[in-house]
């Protein structure tokens, strides 16, 4: 296209290399000439003060900005950035394409092409490939080099045997991270024990941290299961605290237990919906005072303004319970938590229709 092309590795480049380049693009090009392309490979790399650099290059023209990167660019790249850019999703290759590069190596390459090379099965290749045709080349290279006859037959326990373990396709810091987490608390959420522990068995062989696991089952418990078992709250802590003591590999197994129980418990989120009930009133109603009764009275002062006067102190009347408001007066009627259907909530369901007559 003859467009001027200068190219940056964020793994080894600064903000100095940035400017530099641009300053280079900005003393050389006339008028009416044609905007140069600045490649930026890895750029998930740069980080927010290295991205801001190319910002103003950018948006007046100077350069036109192609950034290659392997992660989500919706975490990596500065949303100012990203708003100028479009983003071309580059996706796994399919196993028709990952067959047609095995054949075309086998024939093709210089050291390949003299051997006898049989290919009888196919499935660990592409399993352990991952739709990834640089990772088919290795393991190729692997395979095949590790055997110094002249005649190999590529079978799917050779390849098992030569790669010694699945090197799993898993990025703690990508997008692959938040995808499986996400998986796994939806299969807890719908009471799927074996979707749950198979994701989390993708964690766990992926190398994830086990205290992020430990901390997003703890938001589970309360968020998804809640009231209906809340035994299930005091388990997932006592999993974060052992795990803390246990360490790896056995922490795997406290972490299965805990899944597991949380998949297999009836589910509510009535709590979850009672705080988020709460804070729309809030936005909505602003800072209502609190009621007079309410209030505590610390002072001499205080107390001639009323403050704490008419509170009735619960311990104080039978059953441990007396009738009183609690809310400010404007919002007196409003309701925020709401029983939901199961055993553990009706029953508190009935308690509070007993105290309160309503």
């Amino acid at each position: 296209m003859d467009i001027p092309f200068y190219t940056l590795s964020a793994v080894n480049s600064g903000v100095k290399d940035v400017r530099e380049i641009i300053e280079k693009v900005k003393s050389s090009r006339f008028f009416n000439s044609v905007r140069p392309i600045l490649f930026i490979d890895e750029i998930h790399r740069f980080s927010k003060s290295q991205q801001d650099s190319l910002l103003a290059a950018v948006e007046d023209g100077t350069i036109t900005l192609i950034g290659a990167t392997t992660e989500n660019p919706s975490f990596e790249v500065i949303r100012p950035l990203l708003s100028r850019c479009q983003v071309y999703v580059l996706k796994s290759l399919e196993d028709d394409d990952l067959l047609s590069l095995i054949k075309k190596v086998l024939t093709e390459d210089t050291e390949f092409k003299n051997k006898s090379i049989k290919v009888e099965e196919t499935a660990a290749l592409l399993r352990f490939a991952g739709g990834d045709a640089r990772k088919l080349l290795n393991i190729l290279e692997l395979v095949i080099g590790a055997d110094e006859n002249d005649e190999i037959v590529i079978t799917d326990a050779m390849v098992i045997d030569r790669l010694q373990e699945n090197p799993v396709a898993y990025d703690k810091g990508g997008e692959m991270h938040y995808d499986i987490i996400s998986a796994f608390i939806k299969s807890i959420r719908g009471s799927d024990p074996d979707g749950a522990i198979y994701w989390l068995a993708r964690m766990v062989a992926g190398g994830e941290d086990p205290k992020f696991i430990a901390r997003r089952l703890v938001i589970s418990a309360a968020e998804d299961i809640g009231l209906a078992n809340p035994n299930a709250l005091l388990l997932a802590n006592a999993c974060f605290d052992a795990l803390t003591k246990i360490g790896w590999p056995e922490g795997r197994i406290i972490l299965a237990e805990t899944t597991v129980y949380l998949a297999t418990s009836p589910k509510s989120n009535s709590a979850y919906e009672a705080i988020n009930n709460a804070m729309r009133e809030v936005e909505n109603s602003g800072n209502l005072p609190v009621p007079l009764h309410l209030r505590n009275a610390p002072t001499k002062l205080m107390k001639e303004m009323n403050y704490g006067k008419d509170y009735k102190y619960a311990h104080a009347f039978e059953g441990n319970f007396v009738k009183q408001d609690f809310l400010p007066e404007e919002i007196l009627d409003k309701k925020f938590w709401f029983a939901q259907n199961n055993p553990q909530e009706l029953k508190i369901q009935e308690q509070m229709k007993n105290l309160w007559k309503k």
